[in-house]
């Protein structure tokens, strides 16, 4: 597998060939260069280290502390944590940067290094491109004995993290208590395990946990889409208010109603959006791959919404420059400005549980009322020799009667439904998205797109 570098972080395998995987060489030089980023900026920089319960996790953390502590670059180590709990201690703390160890919802072979800059936001494109150039080392000039990188523990980000959430003045705390919902919770055997008890304990929530030891053998796919969560589902069914699941690092949250109905991660953001444009009117952006139905509620309540390239970081600047009250990604990533600009399960499962409890309603009655549309997400190997750009411009003459949008990849928007293809970020494949009113209608747009492909492949 080779390694993927874009601004979702340094991926790749761990294990194999040199030049095929995330190799200990890598994560040095990769390392070595944010560092040397950070002391252009600062001569005496800080970053802030987590990771998730990857079986990787604890090898990769040291490599990455050794690196930089060689050039002077101060660690504070958080050990086991969140990505949004990294995101908001950099912020905290006042560091430099921060560095998470996740594959986010990759399979337990894969590790990464998501990289954060001074606002606890993934860096820049810019920056990235920096760090590709640093990664040469030319020039490095590492400290001197007096002069090596301190390291400091930091066990509190979860902590941390929930008690800002808890903070949130809209937010009904009591109200929430007062139902005392019951939650199943899938912790993919990662760092969920970690935070999600601990913010059910502040929320008045009994719970149950599955897949709760935090080792990092996942025991099944770990991306939380439907058909990687039947336990979930049958253990939620008529035994608990809501289902919840997260990714390895607690960034993307998806949820089941009590029924045992997958309510799916696309929702999971027009839950969350819901309540917020009742307390606080105004915009919100999502990306192109997500539902239409946030931009159909936020018209509704007298908002206007934006669209954005994938990526968290594509997402957050175009909130920024909308003035958003939320935002996010249709993979189940909820960013609340408020709090911090960053992909959040924890507050999204606060902002859940408080529209439930302010509209008194379950899941499954919220959905009935929200626009109703249907998606279909797959996949495509990538060919080694297949060149993307060519594919892109064939695809846009077989639609030339329908709006194209090349922002990012390939979006064709019909006028009750759309067709999203694109190059991933994290993964060595094409993923193809679409949303229709039936999901016969979204199932067909993709499988009319796959042999279009196969046709110009």
């Amino acid at each position: 597998m080779s390694l993927i570098i874009s601004v979702s972080g340094i991926r790749g395998t761990i294990g194999g060939v040199k030049g095929e995987n995330l190799s200990t060489e890598d994560i040095v030089k990769f390392s070595l260069a944010f560092g040397k980023l950070l002391l252009q900026k600062n001569p005496k920089p800080t970053v802030v280290l987590g990771r998730d319960a990857r079986i990787s996790g604890e090898m990769v953390s040291k490599l990455v502390e050794a690196s930089l502590q060689s050039l002077g670059v101060g660690i504070i180590d958080a050990g086991l944590s969140t990505t949004p709990s990294i995101e908001m201690a950099v912020l905290h703390l006042k560091a430099a940067g921060g560095i998470i160890l996740t594959a986010s919802h990759n399979p337990r072979e894969w590790n990464a290094l998501k990289l954060l800059n001074h606002r606890g936001e993934f860096i820049s494109a810019e920056e990235g491109l920096q760090i590709l150039e640093l990664s040469n080392l030319e020039g490095l000039v590492y400290a001197d004995i007096d002069n090596l990188g301190q390291k400091t523990s930091y066990n509190s980000s979860i902590e941390d993290h929930i008690r800002a959430i808890l903070a949130i003045p809209y937010l009904p705390i009591e109200k929430i208590q007062s139902k005392k919902y019951h939650i199943v919770a899938d912790c993919i055997n990662s760092t969920g395990s970690l935070a999600l008890p601990r913010l059910f304990d502040s929320l008045g929530c009994t719970y149950e946990l599955i897949n709760s030891n935090p080792d990092g053998n996942f025991r099944h796919n770990p991306e939380p889409l439907e058909g990687h969560l039947s336990e979930l589902m049958q253990a939620t069914k008529n035994k608990a208010d809501l289902g919840i699941a997260v990714d390895p690092d607690v960034d993307r949250l998806a949820l089941v109603d009590h029924e045992g109905q997958y309510f799916g991660e696309e929702y999971s953001l027009i839950c969350c959006a819901d309540f917020m444009l009742d307390v606080k009117p105004g915009n919100t952006v999502s990306n192109l791959s997500s539902s239409r139905a946030l931009a159909d509620l936020t018209l509704q309540k007298g908002g206007k919404h934006y669209s954005s390239a994938v990526g968290e970081v594509h997402v957050v600047n175009k909130m920024k420059e909308v003035n958003a009250v939320i935002g996010g990604e249709g993979n189940g990533g909820i960013i609340l400005p408020d709090l911090h600009f960053g992909r959040d399960s924890l507050i999204g499962i606060a902002l859940v549980l408080a529209n439930m409890a302010t509209k008194n309603k379950t899941l499954s009655q919220l959905k009935s009322g929200y626009p109703l549309y249907y998606m279909h997400k797959d996949k495509i190997n990538i060919d080694p020799t297949l060149n993307f750009e060519d594919l892109l411009k064939n695809l846009s003459a077989a639609y030339s009667d329908v709006q194209i949008n090349l922002a990012d990849g390939l979006k064709i928007d019909f006028k009750d439904s759309w067709l999203h293809l694109r190059k991933s970020n994290t993964e060595p494949i094409i993923r193809i998205y679409s949303e229709a009113k039936s999901e016969q209608e979204a199932r067909i747009l993709v499988e009319d797109i796959k042999i279009k492909i196969e046709q110009f492949n």
